[in-house]
């Protein structure tokens, strides 16, 4: 995968930015939810000891846009402070497409900022020089939560994956498959990023 060039997208009350070291005990207090330990920790981290996992799951993401993956943390425009996660990984893998993923802290939920800040990395990645035509994204179905993410900001359900969706405990999921195209009808989540 080709480099990409680390970008930062203001939405106003947050930020769509690159992770930077210091943003690790953010990341330690959204892991101790077990929603987004179960779904989106992944085998590595969720096998380190709890203290470890935090830097475990930030490592690869600081350097993910040198390895061709956008990974934007997203953070408080005040503070700084991190509240989630929105990424576009393996970008052009197939011609012209990406793989979303999102996490928010449990301490910003209820505000839409999933559906926001996915929608806006959408826009970016159809637009910026990734010029992507396709962006998809899966979650396990009993994760509804992030369905209604995926919903709200613009990428329709395609599909479900049987048994798709692996837990650490071999427990086996269906997964939906939804996608957002670059020709689609982009959502209405209220005032856009400039040049979006």
């Amino acid at each position: 995968m080709a480099a990409l060039e680390p970008h930062r997208i203001d939405l106003g009350d947050v930020v769509l930015r690159p992770f930077v070291a210091s943003d690790e005990p953010a990341v330690a207090l959204a892991l101790q939810d077990p929603g987004i330990l179960r779904w989106t920790a992944g085998t590595a981290v969720i096998s380190s000891p709890a203290d470890k996992r935090a830097r475990r799951w930030l490592e690869p993401r600081i350097d993910g846009w040198a390895r061709g993956n956008a990974v934007f943390a997203i953070a408080d425009a005040e503070t700084d402070q991190v509240i989630g996660n929105v990424a576009l990984r393996d970008v052009h893998r197939v011609p012209d497409q990406a793989v979303a993923a999102y996490w928010v802290s449990p301490v910003a939920r209820g505000r839409r900022l999933g559906a926001r800040a996915l929608d806006a990395a959408a826009r970016w990645g159809f637009t910026s020089g990734l010029r992507l035509h396709r962006i998809s994204l899966d979650h396990s179905l009993v994760n509804e939560g992030s369905c209604h993410v995926a919903l709200r900001a613009g990428f329709q359900l395609e599909g479900v994956m049987r048994d798709y969706y692996v837990e650490v405990t071999g427990q086996r999921h269906d997964s939906h498959l939804h996608a957002r195209l670059a020709t689609d009808t982009a959502p209405d989540l209220g005032p856009q990023p400039a040049g979006s």
